[in-house]
């Protein structure tokens, strides 16, 4: 018979003092986790409730002596969100589609279908994992200034975002890993009944590989949506650049509450999606840990 040792013993935590002793460092040490990933966001959020001499003041205070409001709408129109923030949507829904297709698709290929040289290939795709993005930047801006063949420049263009966003070799090699993981008698299943290869990929593949697709989708949209280096060179036009290049280029002469409601607005999107999508997260990332 196996016992589990434990930090606590069962009998400690059977006396009253010892549950009592347990559940206050416990508790302490929850509200100290909590404190910590919390606060910055409170600092944040009401540093743009201050007014500008007090947000600069030292020592700093932890609650505004006046709560200004204006710091929020000052900056949704002077620098102009709803315009950036629609870019920055539009840039990063059409990243995330073309990948979830592509990645999918590729994945699928080298997983079940099992091409000729495909284990060459896909040691090619995981050896740009080695490669420096930043190494990366000047082939990448000359290929998008002068596309090959048709000679058309995609500056100041979603798809200057899009394409290279495709070409991700951590998502394609996560989306093969799962699938090896799948069950080989489903697809077989599927196989005798007369389903082809496309219809196994719809209604078999899929179906099942909805937690590392929600993964990919999460890694795919925060990629795009917090990348500077990238759309900044792409988009010279301001009407047209992410919220996260007009926060920059926009930030001279503008009040620091201002810019800071602006930082503020510009995070919600993200904090929304990871609160709702947690689950599939979490889910995603424990799906590979079992082969089922």
């Amino acid at each position: 018979m196996s016992t589990t040792r434990t930090l606590v013993s069962p009998l400690t935590l059977a006396r009253p003092r010892g549950r009592a002793v347990y559940w206050t460092v416990f508790t302490g040490v929850v509200l100290l986790f909590t404190l910590a990933f919390l606060f910055p966001v409170y600092w944040m959020t009401t540093g743009a409730m201050k007014s500008p001499d007090e947000v600069t003041r030292t020592p700093p205070t932890l609650v505004p002596d006046q709560w200004h409001v204006s710091g929020y709408t000052d900056a949704w129109e002077l620098m102009d969100l709803p315009t950036h923030l629609w870019n920055t949507v539009v840039q990063a829904t059409g990243a995330w589609i073309l990948q979830l297709v592509f990645c999918t698709a590729a994945a699928y290929a080298l997983s079940r279908l099992r091409p000729a040289f495909g284990k060459v290939i896909l040691g090619g795709i995981l050896a740009t994992l080695m490669v420096p993005a930043q190494a990366l930047v000047v082939p990448k801006y000359l290929t998008v200034a002068d596309l090959p063949l048709i000679h058309t420049s995609l500056l100041n263009d979603p798809l200057g975002i899009w394409l290279p966003a495709v070409a991700n070799a951590f998502n394609l090699y996560l989306l093969k890993r799962f699938f090896d993981q799948l069950p080989r008698d489903v697809l077989e299943a599927a196989e005798i009944d007369g389903a082809g290869r496309l219809r196994t990929l719809w209604s078999i593949v899929l179906p099942m590989s909805r937690p590392v697709l929600g993964v990919v989708s999460i890694f795919a949209l925060v990629a795009v949506w917090q990348d500077f280096l990238w759309p900044l060179m792409v988009f010279s036009d301001t009407d047209r650049q992410p919220i996260s290049v007009a926060l920059v280029q926009l930030s001279q002469n503008i009040p620091l509450t201002v810019l800071i409601a602006a930082m503020v607005i510009a995070s919600i999107p993200m904090v929304a999606m990871f609160l709702v999508f947690q689950r599939h997260i979490i889910a995603g990332i424990s799906a590979g840990s079992t082969k089922g």
